[in-house]
Formats: C-alpha cells, sequence, structure tokens
C-alpha cells in the first residue's frame, strides 16, 4: 500500500505521511485482550512519533512529576499533578483520532465544519493543558518560594 498524504491543521502547510496499514478484522472486538493492548501501544506509539504536542505534554508531564517527588508532596498531591497529565495527554490522543478521522472524510478539502471539529478539539487540550498547568502550579511554586527564599536568605 502507498502512503497517503493528508493535510492537518496542526501541521500548518506541511503535509503529514500516514501510512495505510491494513489490519484484517479490524471493524470486528478483538477476542484477545493482549491484542487490544497492542493497538493501544500501536496508538500511543503513533502519537508520539508524530504529534510535537504529545511528545511536549510528555515532558512537561515527566517534569512535574519529577518535581513533585523532588519536593516530597504527598501521595495525594502527585495523584492529582498525574491525574490531570493524564487528562491532557489523553484529550491530545482523541484530538489526533478526531484530526485523522476528519481527514479521512474531507481528504485535501476544505469544509467549514472539519474546521471546526479540528478546532474544537485543539481547544479542549487547550483547556485541560491550562487547568493542568493552574493545578501544579498551585502544587509546586510554594516550594519554589521556599526554596528561592532559602537560598536567599
Amino acid at each position: 500500500m502507498s502512503d497517503k498524504v493528508i493535510y492537518s491543521s496542526s501541521s500548518s502547510t506541511r503535509p503529514v505521511q500516514r501510512p495505510t496499514t491494513r489490519r484484517e478484522h479490524s471493524f470486528q472486538i478483538s477476542r484477545n485482550l493482549w491484542l487490544s493492548f497492542q493497538y493501544a501501544g500501536a496508538g500511543l506509539k503513533y502519537s508520539f512519533i508524530t504529534q510535537r504536542n504529545f511528545r511536549i505534554h510528555a515532558l512537561v508531564g515527566t517534569t512535574a512529576i519529577s518535581l513533585g517527588l523532588f519536593f516530597q508532596l504527598p501521595p495525594v498531591e502527585l495523584a492529582l499533578i498525574g491525574l490531570t497529565i493524564g487528562l491532557v495527554m489523553t484529550l491530545e490522543l482523541l484530538n489526533t483520532a478526531i484530526e485523522a478521522v476528519v481527514d479521512l472524510v474531507v481528504e485535501t478539502q476544505y469544509h467549514e465544519l472539519a474546521k471546526i471539529a479540528k478546532d474544537c478539539a485543539a481547544g479542549a487540550v487547550l483547556m485541560s493543558t491550562i487547568a493542568s498547568i493552574g493545578v501544579a502550579g498551585c502544587l509546586l511554586l510554594p516550594h519554589f518560594l521556599k526554596l528561592l527564599l532559602a537560598s536567599i536568605g
């Protein structure tokens, strides 16, 4: 199968190459749990390799958790940071899926509803990112300030 070039709003004017690999019986529910996990892993791998924002969220999330461990945050606060990071990355995966489906339907043609779908999906990621930054800031900023004041005084 040859690759199909699809233009995506997230990549400005640069075409995104998406391989067209066929999966036999992809319309059926998998009877094998391990195979289901492999498909999910393939989606994570695809997003990590092709989506710059997914990689950025992974790096920032890892940094936030590392800082939480460094500052010895209580487990509940670490869990809260982890949940918000998980929400952002989940919405980034959904954004990628929505963009792929929209591109599949409209191909290279412009359609106002396709723009709305892609923009709203991206907006959901943005909203969750802002909330995640707020949560991490509320939990980590006091520790930063303590460290800063201790180093000055």
